[in-house]
């Protein structure tokens, strides 16, 4: 039941590994802790950086835009000069240009000042103040008594639309400072529109609040935007954090994995060596022993125990010679000793040598090789060593009474393969990555009597993957197993360019053959050389 109720966990997350679901769990819980402090050590209800970077953008903006609101400013007192007192448009004229430049030098002090979250709470109630001013100010022109006498209804309504539109996209990073320059222009309007007493006038005030009502949730909406892009901004920041902090424990990793590496290397090369010196002298004496060489033993049984004394000596052997070839396969030190060899006869070579074993295991081994097979170019001793651990574990995990085939023949690219296919007890298929794995053993391995290091096809696959062929393990449980060696046609003989004669030969034989003519000499066979 709990299986059933992991596996759509598993098909929605599909390439989320086990590591990766942890980590990615782990920074949402961090994000939750850190959006909850901020939130409660914000005065804004976001992040204390977030309320500089709006600050400071809504600084910024009034500092670009300084140019336009002083066109704005000069335009409005001019128009309202031309319908009303001309001193009076001008003195506004001026007062607004003065509270326009005690905003713009504020922007500019604030954007000087270096980041603090206790200097942006102060300089942000003084941006709302300094607005506050400069609403209040629109509101002294666009309500005077003497030019509401003069100035149409359909220019109040114009000019006010556009104070609140400027002033709101001006200020949509801080959503306050928009509703303190805005409303105070609305109310005093809408006021005045109300006082008319007429229908037209109703029309007016209402249109008045329902455009105040439109430009602040534009003036929201904006900043619910720029918030969300610093939000990005912060997340994209973090991960990439993050990403550093995992690539430089990824390098420390490797690092330390290439020194382990190192020191199992020098561990094994040193450890061999140890271990065979010994390890000659034991066979040499337990081979002396069991021949009898000085003797017949007192005691026939001796004779017994030398022999298991060499035999467990042998094996150990190849168990250091299997682990050492491992070691220098993996640092990249083993090297290749490439001749021109014929792939059948090294499988019938090594067919002969286990052909005994397998004969008193009552196995059949089937040999079917095509005629005419040209020479590969590889290293004898390791495509032997690959055939010989191929062929003693299809013996090893083949039943009394059973049959292996040995194939060799050519590819559809070309090249040559080795096939070895018997019919013992299979791998199951989640196990295959196991035993071709360092050390890796199956569960029939290891039920099996005749145990062993695991090290029989990683090393295998190694060899051949060195010869740049291609090994393939199929097997199904209860019905056999079949390893297929591909080597590629670029080791093939046949398929090598012929080498070119030398041209500065052809002269030089004619010139001996005049030699040979002039001194009564019998003339040599070119085509023999000389």
């Amino acid at each position: 039941m709990s299986e059933s109720a992991e596996k759509p966990e598993v098909f929605q997350l599909p390439a989320e590994g086990p590591v990766v679901a942890p980590a990615r769990n782990r920074r949402v819980a961090a994000q939750r802790v850190r959006e909850a402090r901020d939130r409660l050590t914000s005065t804004s209800g976001t992040r204390p950086a977030f309320d500089h970077e709006l600050v400071r953008q809504y600084a910024q903006t009034r500092q670009s835009a300084s140019f336009v609101i002083m066109l704005l400013v000069v335009v409005t007192g001019a128009l309202f000069g031309f319908w009303s007192d001309p001193i009076t448009a001008g003195a506004w004229t001026v007062g607004m240009l003065c509270i326009h430049a005690v905003i713009i030098r504020n922007c500019s002090r604030f954007l000087q000042e270096p980041a603090s979250p206790a200097r942006t709470r102060v300089w942000r109630r003084r941006f709302v103040v300094l607005d506050l001013i400069y609403g209040l100010a629109w509101t002294s022109i666009l309500v005077h008594p003497v030019e509401l006498t003069m100035v149409s209804n359909t220019l109040l309504m114009f000019l006010m639309l556009l104070v609140i539109a400027v002033s709101s996209m001006l200020a949509a990073s801080l959503p306050i400072a928009a509703l303190a320059a805005t409303i105070p222009v609305t109310c005093a309007i809408a006021l005045n529109f109300l006082l008319g007493g007429t229908f037209d006038s109703y029309v007016l005030a209402a249109l008045t609040v329902a455009a105040e009502a439109y430009f602040a949730l534009l003036a929201h909406r904006l900043h619910s935007t720029t918030l969300a892009t610093l939000e990005a901004r912060a997340e994209k920041d973090a991960l990439i954090g993050e990403l550093e902090q995992a690539k430089a424990i990824s390098d420390e990793a490797r690092h330390r994995a290439e020194a382990a590496n190192v020191a199992k290397s020098r561990f094994l090369a040193q450890m061999s060596h140890e271990l065979r010196t010994p390890l000659n002298a034991i066979l040499g004496f337990s081979e002396v022993m069991k021949s009898e060489i000085f003797g017949a033993h007192a005691v026939p049984v001796y004779k017994d125990y030398s022999a298991d004394i060499h035999n467990s000596g042998v094996h150990l052997l190849n168990l250091i010679n299997e682990i050492l070839d491992l070691s220098r396969i993996e640092a990249g030190r083993y090297e290749l000793n490439e001749e021109a060899i014929s792939l059948v006869h090294v499988v019938s070579d090594c067919h002969h040598l286990l052909k005994l074993r397998a004969t008193s295991r009552g196995i059949t081994i089937h040999e079917v090789f095509e005629k005419g097979m040209p020479r590969i170019w590889g290293d004898e001793r390791a495509v032997r060593q690959v055939v010989l651990n191929l062929l003693s574990n299809s013996i090893k995990f083949t039943p009394q009474g059973g049959e292996i085939w040995l194939k060799v023949g050519w590819t559809a690219s070309g090249g040559q393969y080795l096939s070895v296919k018997d019919t013992g007890s299979g791998i199951p298929e989640e196990e295959i990555p196991v035993v071709l794995a360092s050390f890796g053993q199956g569960s029939n391995s290891i039920k099996s009597a005749e145990q062993g290091a695991g090290l029989g096809l990683p090393i295998a696959k190694s060899l051949v993957d060195m010869h740049g062929g291609t090994f393939t393990l199929k097997s199904k449980l209860r019905i056999g197993t079949e390893v297929v060696v591909t080597f590629p046609p670029e080791r093939v003989m046949s398929a090598l360019a012929p080498m070119a004669d030398e041209a500065p030969l052809q002269p030089r034989l004619v010139e001996i053959d005049e030699r040979s003519r002039a001194r009564g000499k019998p003339i040599m066979n070119a085509g023999t050389g000389l």
